[in-house]
């Protein structure tokens, strides 16, 4: 029987999927230390109700040990679960974290000017951080709460009534404080996520800022943003606090109140003095947990915030499947018809554009600025979704491909520069980690570029990027040109690439042009300036997102300059 040609995979990963067995293990576990926490109470009904009265010296020594060798088995035990709840969140962590990161990544490209508040990677850490915390420990302590009344009440109807009733009223306040809580610790999560952003924003943009004298405005507007910030933050705190401190007095008053009765009951030759201090000690470990409970309470909070947003923001991606791999394209590139806009935008930006290219040729791409250029390129490259249409290589659209092909078939630069830390080798090589020195020198050379590496502190091995080595523009965007061009890709999409070049960056890119069309490549480049044309035979022409004029690129740029030469001399 032949093997299936896909693989489908589930839309969302599941944070604690094969963790099942951990859980019931921490169950398990939390059972035997809660029988163990018995030693106290009974330990201490033993001295005062056997020891004191009998004087017996032997039987104290005995009770001694024996407690001792429980609690220290209790201490084990609590360290294993302690360490295992600090495994299971790193496994959890192990586990999706390469899923997030790619989400964190790409959560612009899934969620449009939304994804400036999204931190996916920070919220995977809250996440692991609670469950790696004393956070759980609680809430399997919590259910053991009615049987440690049930024993207080065993001792006498009395105690256990007054047991419960405080144990009600902290129930009653763990409940008010879920419902009066929430809204204000998600407002102070929102408001943190935005204090952020701007911060990031503002270390963006550095240069404009101080060069433009902004600094003062946006110092100001950061204040107003801090003082909200302070302000949601302390609403938030003061509401938990407020139940944490109500809290721990009730149980204190509870203590005290058990003591009390016990006393009075004992007086009454009710109970015996064993029973007073086993009831309280009982009733303080019963209600224990609560208090550990509600200490953790915004952490429980953010970790359920934080998996909302994952589990939100995985929803939105699409299910992949694993493809069968295909041939890598050689022949053509063609738009049917196609129709695409940025992300979160309402209405197409590029509408019914059709084309078709044929190996070793290149287009250009003009019109003014707003008409969709940039927009259409994206869409040519998969980074975004065609509304309508299809883009195709060779007759296959380019999700066709396995991901692991895709850096064979594409090279890209874009409008905005970006170089991530790395060597230079590592940046040209796309981080490949099969790259050979050959193939980074051959792009480094069709950019013009070798000789300019070399003269680097270690050359090839020179860290650049944000915290590396300070690169001009014009050197960052041919590391880009020649990070498109590495393995010789067969679609190669360049967005303005000789906006920051010289006269002899722009000559090595037509050179660099003219070498891949020799190699089969089809090239595609938007252009602003005439020079970015000189290696391209086609022209498409756009204008307010819709094919003005394509065709060879003397026709083209004759009928659509004549108006512009005409309206000049009119």
């Amino acid at each position: 029987m032949p093997a299936p040609i896909t693989k489908r995979y589930a839309p969302s990963v599941g944070f604690f999927d094969k963790t099942a067995s951990i859980w019931f293990g921490v169950a398990g576990v939390s059972i035997v230390i809660n029988l163990l926490m018995f030693t106290g109470p009974l330990f201490m009904l033993q001295v005062y109700d056997r020891v004191i009265s009998s004087g017996s010296v032997p039987t104290l020594i005995v009770l001694a040990i024996l407690a001792l060798s429980l609690y220290c088995f209790y201490g084990l035990l609590d360290l294993l679960r302690n360490r295992v709840l600090l495994r299971t969140g790193q496994f959890v962590d192990a586990r999706v974290s390469g899923r997030i990161f790619k989400l964190s990544t790409n959560a612009q490209l899934i969620a449009g000017q939304q994804a400036s508040h999204m931190r996916p990677v920070r919220d995977l850490d809250v996440i692991r951080q609670f469950v790696s915390g004393p956070g759980p420990a609680a809430l399997c302590d919590t259910p053991w709460m009615p049987v440690y009344l049930l024993v207080v009440y065993l001792f006498h109807p009395l105690l256990g009534i007054v047991a419960t009733c405080g144990a009600l009223v902290i129930c009653a306040l763990i409940a008010l404080n879920e419902w009066l809580s929430r809204a204000p610790s998600l407002e102070a999560s929102t408001e943190t996520a935005n204090r952020q952003q701007m911060v990031e924003t503002a270390r963006n943009n550095t240069e404009a800022i101080n060069a433009m004298g902004m600094i003062g405005a946006l110092q100001a507007r950061w204040l107003d943003r801090n003082t909200e910030y302070l302000a949601k933050q302390k609403k938030a705190a003061d509401r938990t606090t407020l139940f944490a401190v109500m809290t721990r007095t009730i149980r204190f008053i509870l203590q005290s109140a058990i003591l009390g009765v016990g006393a009075w009951l004992t007086i009454r030759q009710e109970t015996s003095g064993g029973v007073m201090i086993a009831a309280s000690i009982m009733t303080s470990r019963a209600l224990s947990p609560i208090e550990v409970a509600i200490g953790q309470w915004r952490n429980f909070i953010s970790a359920r915030q934080a998996y909302a947003r994952l589990s939100d923001l995985i929803k939105r991606v699409p299910e992949k499947a694993e493809q069968m791999e295909l041939p890598l394209p050689t022949r053509t590139v063609s738009a049917d018809q196609v129709s695409c806009a940025p992300i979160g935008a309402r209405k197409p930006v590029v509408q019914g554009i059709s084309l078709e290219l044929f190996a070793g040729q290149a287009m250009g791409i003009i019109g003014p600025s707003g008409s969709g250029k940039s927009t259409f390129a994206k869409a040519l490259v998969g980074i975004l979704p065609t509304a309508t249409g299809s883009i195709r290589l060779d007759g296959a659209e380019l999700g066709q491909w396995n991901e692991s092909q895709i850096g064979s078939i594409v090279g890209f630069l874009p409008q905005d520069v970006q170089l991530i830390d790395g060597t230079v080798a590592e940046v040209i090589s796309r981080f490949d980690p099969n790259a050979t020195s050959d193939a980074v020198i051959e792009a480094a050379s069709l950019a013009d570029l070798h000789d300019m590496i070399t003269a680097l502190p270690e050359g090839y091995n020179t860290i650049i990027g944000n915290s590396g080595y300070a690169l001009s523009g014009g050197q960052r965007q041919r590391i880009a040109l020649a990070r498109a061009l590495y393995g010789n890709p067969f679609l190669i999409v360049l967005d303005e690439p000789n906006s920051n070049l010289d006269g002899q960056g722009e000559a090595a890119l037509t050179e660099a042009l003219l070498e891949m069309k020799k190699k089969g490549s089809i090239i595609i480049v938007i252009a602003h300036r005439p020079s970015a044309l000189a290696a391209v035979d086609m022209v498409l022409c756009l204008n307010e997102g819709k094919m003005q004029a394509f065709g060879p690129k003397n026709e083209v740029l004759s009928k659509v300059l004549a108006p512009v030469k005409t309206q000049g001399v009119a």
